[in-house]
């Protein structure tokens, strides 16, 4: 399957889609997709909802998430996640690219790109992981005006009020400010940073909007499930860069196995093999779209040929 004839793309609108999720019961888990590699394979376990992660894609950049990229750069990840999964996805815009028309043109973009949600967050520049010392807030009025900005320029996507004042201003302030988005246009709030359960709970049963919650690692938050996160009132549940955790450990082992032994050959069964990528993407598929191309042959995978010197000169041949 690809996403190159029409036939094999989905007409309903991503928010329309996302919107569906939402109402079914249960919650609603939705892990991180730092590139569209890592939202294949997370399509292929069968989540039906991925998230795009600011602090995840400014990091496969080789960047802090402080806000430094940019909204085209956003845009071609998001673009590249849906052209190949088609699911719904839920954005990070960090604090929405500016003030009011800024914030108006960046849900317009990510809406055209494939977003299904866009989560806009109430801080200033330079901005910081919720998770983070020190943030700087903006007045909760500013924050309200971006939000009913982007409730006018959306066309289905759905929009995500992400509020990191718990830290600074208590529980209850927190909660008057996802109170004030929500009536501002917000969907969906997102209280991020929360440290119990208790805090989820008084959360949950004080605002009139469903509740987000973030699992993300080596963060504020303790470790729940997301049927702990349920039982707490949430309806969403983001693991926002586990993907990206993992594969950049997975590659720091890899490389500092192959300067020390000068192969990978002992890390083979630790790779998705050239058949299963294939599989991934579709290749076969691709070139079957095109009668000129042959259809590609994968060589043997040599792992099933060990032990009969596939490769070596016999014994006491050079």
């Amino acid at each position: 399957m690809t996403w190159l004839t029409n036939d094999r793309w989905i007409k309903q609108p991503a928010g329309e889609r996302f919107a569906a999720l939402l109402v079914r019961p249960g919650i609603l888990r939705a892990p991180g997709a730092h590139n569209a590699m890592a939202g294949l394979l997370a399509k292929r376990a069968s989540f039906e909802c991925l998230y795009v992660s600011g602090a995840a894609v400014t990091a496969s950049m080789g960047l802090p998430d402080l806000g430094v990229i940019g909204l085209d750069e956003l845009c071609h990840h998001v673009r590249s996640i849906y052209r190949a999964t088609q699911l719904p996805l839920i954005v990070d815009a960090d604090t929405g690219y500016g003030e009011v028309l800024n914030v108006m043109r960046t849900v317009r973009e990510l809406e055209a790109a494939g977003a299904a949600a866009v989560q806009i967050e109430d801080q200033l520049l330079p901005k910081k992981c919720g998770h983070l010392n020190d943030k700087q807030l903006a007045s909760p009025e500013d924050m309200a005006r971006k939000v009913e900005a982007a409730h006018r320029a959306r066309t289905h996507l759905r929009i995500i009020a992400r509020t990191d004042a718990v830290a600074q201003e208590g529980l209850e302030g927190g909660i008057e400010r996802a109170r004030l988005y929500i009536e501002a246009g917000a969907d969906i709030v997102f209280a991020d940073a929360l440290t119990s359960e208790a805090m989820f709970r008084r959360f949950s049963s004080s605002v009139d909007a469903p509740l987000m919650a973030n699992m993300t690692e080596f963060g504020r938050t303790p470790y729940f499930t997301g049927a702990q996160f349920e039982a707490m009132g949430c309806k969403v549940v983001i693991w926002p860069v586990s993907s990206l955790r993992i594969a950049a450990k997975a590659m720091a082992d890899m490389y500092a196995h192959l300067a020390d032994a000068d192969s990978t050959e002992a890390l083979l069964d630790s790779m998705q093999s050239r058949a299963e990528l294939y599989e991934t993407i579709g290749y076969g598929d691709f070139e079957a779209l095109d009668a000129s191309i042959a259809a590609s042959v994968v060589p043997p995978d040599l792992r099933d040929l060990r032990g009969h010197n596939i490769g070596r000169a016999p014994d006491g041949e050079e």
